[in-house]
């Protein structure tokens, strides 16, 4: 089956004799058992609920993993992958990651005495000089959040797989209908779920799919030990959210090619970050890794001020810190969802002050270009 198929054609209710069309709500904390001294196929929900496994079994098929994995939220998700690894293991990073993700590799992560190390991984070269013999984990996004730097996946997947180290790819701005790294050789791939699989703001959740089923298994043990996982409403509402993902995302990526050529023309725009422009450094490599260059897209507009004219006084992009709804958002990288990383740090990996993160929802794209055209020309 196609994706588009694939996304609303499987079971909704494994056995379920009923046969419903959406996939039920199972609202227990446990589950009655037959027998006194085993377990039947589920016994408690934070170890397996069925409105899950349907969700993480659809995961799983939609990223060509052996087993997903659905949690808390996205930084539940990236914990439980850093579980893997142990005291004294190192984990190297690209240094563009999500604030949030800086902070988990920073201030907590250190507490449990493993090592995070960053490296410009958009050369692989740099990636495979700085391995060590501590390395155990390589960790990137792609395209990456906010500057959209692309990563060459596949050429980094050689480079884990020849020293055995794993291979993490956070795909949370690409989603699976346009991108899946486990493809291009990473062990591992995860979501924000709260953003382009949800879709619609109402969920916050975290998605992990493994290659293997002897990785699987260790995530398994995580989250069931670690206590993270997703509960059953937000798994239905997830699930529904993700039938309607490449209907979303094909009007959203549309609209956002028209915007990003608008801005990218525009006299008070300074550097755009796009990978579906030809003019952006990773086009070429993202037209083979990947189906588009997304639906998220920055800018600079020349200082601090100008930022946060145009943040607060556009009219249908509403200031918020996440990405991938059916509703337009901004927001001030420097100042929001990077915040947690060091101001110095900030500053040393290029992420400017002026700069400004667009989220591209479903709104008609000429209105939202008029919104934007308006408050830029207002800037002196």
């Amino acid at each position: 089956m196609k994706f588009a198929t694939q996304l609303v054609h499987f079971d909704p209710s494994p056995g379920d004799p009923k046969r419903p069309m959406t996939t039920p709500i199972y609202q227990t904390a446990t589950f009655e058992q037959v027998h006194a001294d085993s377990f039947g196929e589920y016994d408690y929900s934070r170890s397996g609920n069925p409105t899950r496994r349907v969700l993480e079994e659809q995961m799983a098929c939609l990223e060509g993993g052996s087993r997903g994995f659905a949690f808390s939220s996205g930084m539940a998700a990236i914990l439980a992958v850093t579980g893997l690894l142990r005291s004294g293991d190192e984990i190297l990073a690209d240094w563009d990651l999500y604030g949030g993700t800086s902070r988990l590799f920073a201030k907590v992560l250190s507490r449990s005495g493993i090592v995070v190390r960053y490296v410009d991984a958009a050369d692989p070269a740099n990636v495979a000089e700085q391995i060590t013999p501590a390395t155990r984990l390589i960790f990137v996004e792609s395209p990456t959040n906010p500057l959209l730097r692309v990563l060459d996946l596949a050429a980094i997947a050689e480079i884990a797989d020849k020293r055995s180290i794993l291979f993490c790819v956070d795909s949370s701005t690409m989603s699976p209908y346009l991108q899946n790294p486990l493809a291009l050789g990473a062990d591992i791939v995860l979501h924000s779920a709260t953003k382009f699989l949800c879709g619609h703001s109402d969920v916050t959740g975290g998605i992990v799919v493994a290659k293997d089923e002897i990785l699987a298994r260790e995530i398994q043990f995580l989250q069931n030990a670690q206590g993270n996982a997703l509960g059953p409403f937000d798994s239905f509402l997830l699930l529904r959210g993700l039938k309607t993902l490449k209907l979303r995302i094909d009007a959203q990526q549309k609209s956002a090619v028209k915007i990003a050529n608008f801005l990218a023309s525009h006299a008070k725009v300074g550097t755009m970050h796009y990978p579906g422009l030809p003019s952006h450094s990773g086009y070429a490599l993202q037209t083979k890794q990947a189906r588009g260059g997304g639906a998220v897209l920055s800018f600079t507009v020349g200082s601090a001020i100008a930022t946060k004219h145009i943040a607060e006084n556009t009219k249908l992009f509403k200031i918020a810190v996440s990405f991938g709804s059916v509703n337009s958002t901004i927001s001030i990288p420097y100042a929001m969802s990077h915040v947690s990383v060091p101001a110095e740090d900030r500053s040393t990996r290029g992420i400017p002050q002026d700069l400004l993160r667009l989220s591209i929802g479903v709104e008609d794209a000429d209105d939202l270009i008029a919104d934007l055209e308006e408050q830029l020309d207002k800037l002196p």
